[in-house]
């Protein structure tokens, strides 16, 4: 009995609700949420991400405004990072702050910050909540922190993943440098049922993929400050992923008189790296100017070859009919300079101009078994490359700007920018085009602190998309294997959007979690979507361009919330439900459509319990879609000049992650993981037509789905 007694008593601890150091408002910035060191230090942090993991609502400043712009890619060195180190941006886009959140040691920190305000001392426009990483000031120190573990995949293979870093300080330089070797392996087994447009059986395909993808990256960060006026830091990342493919495809035959059955394999070798520097100047006046220089150079190198082999049984002599090789580099060079000062008491004005020239180097080739003379450039076939399929597009930009940041009162602030874009693309190879292009993008940002919880932020901008200039030139087309290559567009013009966007954000008392609500609406001119570029109208051909205009409405609801009304205020539970609808009329197909990357939505849930007594965390995070595949009240959907593509699945993708850590032995932190628990399955339907989509004359309806498991991953961390 004495036994049971002291094993309840045991049970009773493991639970029983720990002290808190709670986080503390920053002085007299209300806006500004502060968590000291201390406030971590029972959960015994490795690394900055450890840290953050335990701040309720964490999510929501480290995705910004959660909101996908579209064309993707940042533009220039303008854009809004939600990660500061010291206060300061790091100058790179590929190699940028988030990426260093394992490599930095937590024994480095000495406080974080969530900053909800705007203010012309901060360097980067805030778009939502930023998240500044104070570091330690020491004469001397060094900090080193690793982490190896492996990766267990649904066909038995294991993959390695690893991280080692080293950071510290050297008199009045200040230093990161570390290697990553983590893994993007992928086994997908899919099955797909065809039917003819009268929906009789068409054929059936089993599918087996893998990709034997490793990253590797090396990183460095330098900081040296002269002085207390001057600042100087270089950004370095080398990157390689060189993710070979292998693809194998059994087509079964199901019509009245079925032929044989096919089988074919893919082989799919390709190469990828990319490299980066970046640095930044500062130097800051007497009479509180500010002079700031920025520059970043970086290079993206892509080669993909596609060869596809027929055979009728695993034993018969294959065929090559497929040779497709695409190479791709991406080059960018950008300078920012500005010059910032107080104009008036609260009020903070800075103006400076961005020059940037961006280069894109295109090449396709393509083979297929047709009457001709066969070249070994193109795989032993016959050439049969499409039109534009050489090309080189280059940018030159220039962006003058100015951003005026006004403290109106204690509770209230308003930063207003103006921005002048004026650029050239050129594009030379098999098709020269040259164009101009002139933009005005104003933006305004206000925000009212009705309480120290409670704050409102309105906010109106115009932006404008940056293009891919792969849709320039002829390119292929990984999504649908009946159409290798897509054609390409020298017309094509980048998306003009007004963004209008309504936020208010709660944080409930003595840090019990965080509340959001955020609703949005977009007026949207010069979509990109599929056009119409056919020559010969018995084969209707498309590519990428401008459709239309369109609108987009969208809520957000988030909420983070810790449990400590329930005597568990080391239990944070976490959810979201985002509701989106945008819809454009698409001459193409002759009938209104959504938007991508728009989606109907989704839905979050996430739990995560701390142990501080038994040094001991656990918890999951499950996400999932809103709406099926098929019609409109699928989840996405893709139309193309002769097809359309439904989605059952969007931004959101169908995840289930459990995970347990725990520090033990040598005071490493020991973590499994598993993901993908509940075995999604992804399915996608696609209808193909006779001609134009438009005239509705079906020819094929193909429904398949792909699973590609759980995978199951062991990693050891720490300091040393």
């Amino acid at each position: 009995m004495p036994s049971l007694l002291r094993r309840a008593l045991a049970t009773g601890l493991l639970f029983l609700p720990a002290p808190l150091v709670l986080a503390q408002p920053a002085g007299s910035d209300e806006s500004t949420v502060t968590y000291p060191a201390e406030y971590f230090a029972q959960y015994a942090p490795v690394s900055v991400n450890d840290m953050l993991n335990r701040i309720p609502g964490i999510g929501l400043a480290l995705e910004g405004d959660q909101i996908d712009r579209f064309g993707g890619g940042d533009r220039g060195l303008g854009a809004q990072d939600q990660i500061l180190i010291n206060g300061k941006r790091l100058a790179g886009k590929a190699n940028e702050a988030s990426s260093q959140l394992d490599r930095i040691s937590a024994d480095q920190v000495q406080y974080i910050e969530i900053v909800r305000g705007t203010s012309g001392t901060l360097d980067v426009q805030n778009v939502g909540q930023l998240v500044n990483i104070v570091l330690l000031e020491s004469l001397s120190s060094t900090a080193f922190s690793g982490e190896l573990g492996m990766t267990h995949f649904r066909d038995g293979t294991v993959e390695p993943t690893g991280t080692f870093s080293v950071s510290g300080q050297r008199g009045n330089i200040d230093y990161l440098l570390s290697a990553n070797l983590d893994t993007n392996y992928e086994a997908l087994e899919s099955f797909e049922r065809s039917y003819l447009g009268d929906l009789s059986l068409n054929e059936t395909r089993a599918i087996d993929r893998y990709r034997d993808q490793q990253n590797v990256s090396l990183n460095s960060n330098l900081v040296y400050q002269p002085s207390d006026a001057d600042r100087l830091a270089f950004n370095i990342l080398y990157a390689e992923r060189n993710p070979p493919t292998e693809l194998l495809r059994t087509i079964t035959d199901l019509k009245p008189n079925p032929g044989p059955v096919v089988f074919e394999r893919e082989d799919l070798p390709s190469t990828s790296d990319n490299w980066e520097l970046g640095g930044d100047y500062q130097h800051n006046f007497s009479d509180g100017g500010r002079f700031k220089l920025l520059f970043i150079v970086n290079e993206k190198n892509d080669a993909i070859t596609r060869e596809r082999f027929l055979s009728t049984s695993d034993n018969a002599e294959e065929s090559k009919n497929l040779f497709l090789d695409t190479d791709s580099r991406y080059r960018e060079r950008i300078v920012r300079t500005s010059y910032s000062w107080n104009v008036a008491e609260g009020q903070n004005l800075e103006l400076g101009i961005e020059g940037a020239q961006t280069i894109q180097d295109s090449a396709l080739k393509l083979g297929l078994r047709i009457p001709g003379t066969p070249l070994p450039d193109y795989g032993g076939l016959v050439p049969a490359d499409p039109p534009n399929a050489v090309s080189t597009v280059e940018e030159i930009r220039y962006e003058g700007f100015a951003i005026h940041n006004w403290q109106i009162n204690p509770r209230m602030s308003l930063e207003s920018s103006l921005l002048y874009e004026s650029s050239e693309i050129e594009q030379t190879g098999e098709i020269y085009k040259i164009r101009d292009f002139d933009f005005l993008k104003p933006k305004l940002d206000f925000r009212f602190d009705i309480n120290p919880s409670f704050q409102l932020r309105m906010s109106v901008e115009k932006d404008v998309s940056q293009l891919s200039f792969g849709d320039f030139s002829a390119n292929s087309n990984p999504q649908d294997d009946d159409q290798d290559t897509i054609a390409g567009n020298p017309e094509i013009e980048p998306e003009e959007t007004w963004r209008y966007n309504i936020n208010l954000d709660y944080r409930l008392p003595d840090d019990g979690g965080v509340l959001n609500s955020r609703f949005f609406y977009f007026d949207v001119e010069k979509s990109i979507g599929r056009v119409d570029v056919t020559t010969d109208p018995s084969r209707p051909i498309s590519a990428n361009g401008n459709v239309g205009d369109g609108k987009v409405f969208g809520l957000y609801l988030n909420a983070s919330i810790r449990l400590g009304f329930l005597d568990l205020p080391q239990t944070v539970v976490t959810a979201g439900l985002n509701l989106e609808d945008a819809y454009l009329y698409d001459p193409l197909i002759g009938k209104k459509r959504t938007i991508i990357p728009y989606d109907r939505g989704g839905y979050r849930l996430g739990f995560r319990h701390d142990v501080p007594a038994r040094r001991l965390s656990y918890g999951f995070n499950f996400q999932d879609g809103i709406g099926g595949v098929g019609g409109t009240g699928g989840n996405r959907v893709r139309y193309d000049i002769d097809n359309v593509l439904f989605f059952g699945a969007g931004k959101m993708r169908p995840n289930l992650e459990l995970f347990a850590e725990k520090v033990g032995f040598g005071d490493f932190t020991y973590r499994v993981q598993v993901d993908n628990a509940h075995n999604f399955e992804r399915c996608f339907e696609r209808k193909r037509y006779f001609g134009y989509l438009r005239d509705g004359n079906l020819r094929e309806v193909e429904r398949y789905c792909t699973r590609n498991g759980p995978s199951f991953s062991f990693s050891v961390r720490g300091n040393f």
